[in-house]
């Protein structure tokens, strides 16, 4: 039996197990799915490549090469899906933002396939070497590959981008499975390379796709035996392929392919061309792996300051490093996984973990950690006895200790709260992190790479970082502080403008009340009551109703409304005065995206405003439109009061705040909200006694 039979069947095998694995979890998600049908599509193509080997003709070996491409069109949608949510804690917002692309890479190869099946490979152009068909690439089969080849550089971009996210235990934990699939999409980079170079598919190549696949497989099962599940949680930005390793790597090897690819054919052809390529290839992904492995830093920076007499840190990177990562952060719970994060990179410790003092000052809890679960850390946590004890030591002796060389009963605590996974990750060390005499916690190390012991220049820093982040904490508990007490004091000022309104409207019903002994046979004084009552339970509900769509969110829901016709339905809502005019000047305007109930708001809000503001007979409001570019501008402008400038800059549009005897101080909150909801802006012009101009834009053509 030849060769590459033996190895197409052996890694059939391999995928099916690994197919079937994944489909017997218990716990599925998008990962879990992709990978098990990634693994079947990879198995199928195996499957077709193992019949063109043992098929009984160039006819047959045809047939079974055009289902293999068709097979293969479905991979490179399928494994990027993959590399967008394995490992990833956020997986659902890099699948939205990446809908389109993903979309893009799923469908035009196989409508390719599908539609222009006939343009793949030239079925005249047959060519036998060696025992081998050779297939010629048509047009349709040269966009296929090139799909597949960028496909593949985006599948190696994104695991490299999750493997960079990762720190701690959580990389020691899915570098295996990044491995085994970047190995699978590497050498299907060299191959559609090669077929795009060539324009012809060689299926003597197919032998490295399968020895890929046992590779792949082995690195699989050496993860899945490290981590013992498939779900690990990483939060990487959305800057994919910013700074990627990856994209570098994979441009220098088509650019050096290319160029050897001319030389060959400027001498006159090269036989041993392709196995040159993969060399170039090999040798590319070494530097890649060389450039990725902490163990190779970390042995760079001791050289360095080991024989060139220079520190082991770049205090001043590090030092900009670590306050860039955590400085943004306004949450305890985001500023504590940024620390750890940042201490993790920067001293190359696999396990960092963070216990801050609880709001007893009587217990440690877990704030955040690259190596333990929320549930390992409440079996870990120390009690109060043991938190106290730990404590005290902490409060006197507030410098950075390594906790393996103390045998104490506070060290023994700290060494159970931060267990080491490795025996030869070096010594474990706890920073105090505290604030004069108050302890706000303590930070825990270890798991070194390569068991590195920490140094006097190590211990400096971990005492610098341990004080930045003690002011980290206290400036983040001040901000949450000061976020309670401006939600208090707006709580406050409703509550005020509530009770008021409430106040009065329980004093008219507590007079109705008192008088109604007296004048109950009156039917007039019944009738006036039931009125009265009537009234207050309006307002009561009407009050009920402005306040209710303060606290809730605002939901728009545009469709394509003529403004004009929106602002006529609005102002023929308004109960018409003799003393107030309401003019209209409103040009033809293209259908805007509003919502034209929401809008309508708005308009009613101005018209109301302006004839509140009149003061006398006389009172008018100009409402017009115009298009201004791609802007629709709404102007109402009233001869009203005015607006003073101090309260124009600073109140106007905020909550609460309001000139007016019987206001709320809502609607131009809500009319601001409404416009930005819109996409749109609102400007305002006006001087006490000379009137109020609203100026509204809103954009023309957009969804």
């Amino acid at each position: 039996m030849r060769l590459d039979l033996i190895l197409a069947i052996a890694s059939m095998a391999v995928g099916t197990l690994l197919a079937l694995g994944a489909a017997l979890r218990a716990r599925r998600n998008v990962a879990h799915w992709a990978f098990g049908i990634g693994m079947a599509l990879l198995v199928l193509e195996r499957a077709c490549s193992a019949q063109m080997i043992h098929g009984p003709g160039s006819h047959a070996a045809y047939q079974w090469q055009l289902w293999r491409i068709t097979v293969a069109s479905l991979l490179p949608g399928t494994w990027l899906c993959f590399s967008l949510s394995y490992a990833r804690g956020n997986a659902r917002e890099f699948l939205r933002k990446w809908r389109y692309p993903l979309g893009a890479v799923f469908l035009l190869p196989l409508a390719i396939v599908l539609l222009a099946q006939e343009r793949l490979i030239d079925a005249t152009a047959w060519e036998e070497a060696s025992n081998t068909l050779l297939f010629h690439l048509d047009s349709a089969g040269g966009a296929v590959s090139l799909i597949s080849l960028i496909a593949s550089i985006l599948v190696l971009g994104n695991l490299e981008h999750t493997f960079r996210s990762a720190v701690g235990t959580v990389r020691w934990r899915i570098k295996f499975m990044l491995m085994a699939v970047a190995v699978i999409f590497l050498v299907r980079l060299f191959v559609a390379s090669q077929t795009l170079l060539f324009s012809q598919i060689d299926p003597r190549l197919d032998i490295l796709n399968s020895g890929a696949l046992i590779v792949a497989g082995a690195l699989i099962l050496r993860s899945l035996f490290r981590t013992g599940h498939f779900n690990l949680d990483v939060h990487p930005s959305h800057s994919v392929l910013q700074g990627s390793v990856t994209v570098l790597l994979v441009g220098i090897y088509l650019l050096l392919v290319g160029v050897l690819a001319k030389v060959a054919a400027y001498l006159g052809g090269d036989a041993s061309f392709a196995l040159k390529a993969l060399v170039v290839l090999l040798l590319l992904v070494v530097l890649g792996v060389l450039l990725q492995s902490d163990r190779l830093r970390m042995a760079l920076s001791r050289f360095v300051s080991r024989h060139f007499q220079r520190p082991m840190h770049d205090y001043r990177t590090v030092w900009r490093r670590f306050t860039e990562g955590t400085s943004s952060q306004v949450e305890q719970t985001e500023y504590s996984r940024a620390v750890v994060k940042q201490v993790a990179d920067i001293f190359q410790t696999l396990s960092v973990t963070l216990w801050i003092v609880g709001d007893r000052r009587e217990d440690l809890t877990l704030a955040a950690s690259t190596g333990l679960s929320e549930r390992q850390a409440r079996e870990l946590q120390p009690d109060a006895a043991e938190a106290a004890t730990v404590l005290a030591q902490l409060r006197d002796h507030p410098e950075p200790v390594d906790i393996e060389q103390v045998s104490a009963d506070w060290a023994a605590v700290l060494r159970r709260c931060h267990p080491d996974e490795f025996h030869k990750g070096g010594t474990r060390v706890c920073v105090p992190i505290t604030s004069g005499p108050e302890v706000l916690g303590v930070l825990m190390l270890g798991d070194r790479v390569s068991g590195a012991a920490f140094t006097l220049q190590d211990f400096d820093l971990l005492k610098s970082i341990g004080d930045q982040v003690a002011s980290g904490l206290l400036n983040v508990r001040l901000s949450q502080r000061l976020l309670q007490a401006r939600e208090h004091e707006a709580f406050q000022t409703m509550a005020t403008f509530f009770v008021h309104d409430l106040k009065n409207a329980a004093s008219t019903l507590n007079l109705m009340l008192q008088n109604l002994p007296d004048h109950f046979d009156d039917p007039a004084f019944r009738e006036d009551a039931l009125r009265g009552v009537g009234k207050s339970v309006a307002h009561i509900n009407h009050l009920i109703s402005r306040l209710g769509q303060l606290r809730s969110a605002l939901k728009i829901n545009p469709v394509a409304t003529d403004l004009n016709e929106t602002i006529k339905g609005a102002l023929a809502d308004i109960a018409p005065e003799k003393d107030f005019v309401i003019e209209t000047e409103l040009a033809p305007l293209p259908p805007l995206k509003l919502d034209g109930e929401q809008f309508g708001k708005v308009v009613t809000n101005l018209a109301l405003n302006a004839r509140e503001a009149s003061t006398g007979p006389g009172g008018r409001l100009r409402v017009t439109t115009t298009r201004v570019g791609n802007w629709a501008v709404l102007e109402a402008a009233d001869n009203g009061s005015g607006i003073s400038p101090d309260f124009m800059a600073r109140s106007l549009f905020r909550p609460f705040q309001t000139t007016k005897k019987n206001g709320l101080g809502i609607g131009m909150f809500q009319s601001k909200m409404i416009i930005e909801a819109h996409g749109g802006r609102i400007a305002v012009q006006s001087a006490p006694g000379q009137g109020t101009t609203f100026r509204i834009q809103l954009p023309i053509g957009t969804t």
